[in-house]
């Protein structure tokens, strides 16, 4: 054989076996999903559906390892440092993505630099709700309720930064409704204040307000997406009650460290997209009371992150809100 030959393929094998080289036999090993949350909520059970779909897809094994704690940061910061191999997926959400770095002064990761989000997968629909002693129906309601209580009206929430407490800021600031914000350490207390009339408004996961909304304990006001919700059809959205273009949700979506090669990142990309064509795997997550989306390009979700990121930016800065660690 040829010396010059010989060191080309001598080249080539040394190439093939280098990490984060994209074999065109990927998967060839188990893949690990990194879940931010505890085991048995209704995103772990996401995660694992997920999980199960994707093995099918692949012809490989999807393992989800859950690393709860630090609103996402632990799950994060070893995503970013793993192998950008495409062996390593983070189960990301807007909080992972999008307001850690908005809100925290130190990060132990940079999602900018250090993780690529490849598809967004559901939505947590979010919906504004009151008690029903405020007789509050709808947005022109909460308007005139608030004109003639003025300084009287206050609102829960489950923490300063938390999603849910940003879109109610955000939900003030495009109605001119003046709240204010009463944090709870959790959401169970933050409804028991809502529904003895302690506070008068929350925004709140759809599936933890719904029994309430069903039992007249709670009354959904308007929800913050931009159509209406499969779980609550009857009641309009905040664009529809005079905002038009609000929306405002807690997503997620998967992310891979941001050196993953091409290839794999591709492979990964379709299968999971795949995946969220599959009516079974919508309708596991209807169970969960979670919205599944539809597949997105690589350019199009670079450009709702970006979107994203802008309007929370200035939601985060009008109201001077920063995290320790």
């Amino acid at each position: 054989m040829n010396k010059a030959i010989a060191l080309l393929l001598a080249a080539a094998a040394t190439a093939a076996a280098a990490p984060g080289f994209a074999q065109s036999d990927y998967p060839s090993k188990p893949i690990k999903l990194i879940a931010p949350y505890a085991p048995g909520g209704s995103v772990d059970v996401l995660a694992r559906t997920l999980a199960t779909h994707l093995s099918t897809e692949l012809k490989q094994s999807v393992v989800v390892e859950n690393r709860p704690g630090a609103n996402t940061m632990i799950a994060a910061s070893a995503v970013a440092r793993s192998p950008a191999d495409g062996y390593t997926l983070l189960l990301a959400s807007n909080a992972s993505m999008v307001l850690n770095p908005l809100l925290y002064k130190k990060l132990s990761y940079n999602p900018d630099r250090e993780l690529k989000l490849t598809n967004i997968l559901a939505e947590a629909p979010l919906v504004l709700v009151t008690n029903s002693q405020t007789g509050i129906k709808n947005v022109a309601d909460l308007k005139a309720y608030s004109k003639a209580h003025a300084g009287k009206l206050n609102y829960s929430s489950v923490g300063l930064g938390n999603p849910l407490q940003l879109t109610t800021e955000l939900i003030k600031s495009r109605l001119d409704v003046a709240a204010t914000h009463i944090p709870f350490n959790g959401s169970a207390p933050a409804l028991t204040a809502l529904m003895a009339n302690d506070t008068q408004l929350m925004v709140d996961v759809a599936g933890t307000s719904l029994p309430h909304i069903k039992a007249g304990k709670l009354v959904a006001i308007a929800t913050t997406g931009p159509e209406r919700s499969q779980f609550l059809p009857q009641t309009p959205t905040i664009a529809e009650s005079g905002v038009p273009g609000f929306r405002a949700s807690t997503w997620f979506g998967i992310a891979v460290p941001a050196g993953t090669p091409g290839d794999a990142r591709n492979t990964l990309q379709a299968a999971v997209n795949k995946v969220m064509l599959n009516p079974e795997f919508a309708s596991a997550l209807g169970n969960q009371t979670l919205a599944a989306r539809k597949p997105q390009t690589q350019a199009q979700l670079d450009d709702f992150l970006a979107a994203d990121g802008q309007m929370w930016r200035k939601v985060i800065a009008d109201n001077a809100i920063a995290l320790e660690n």
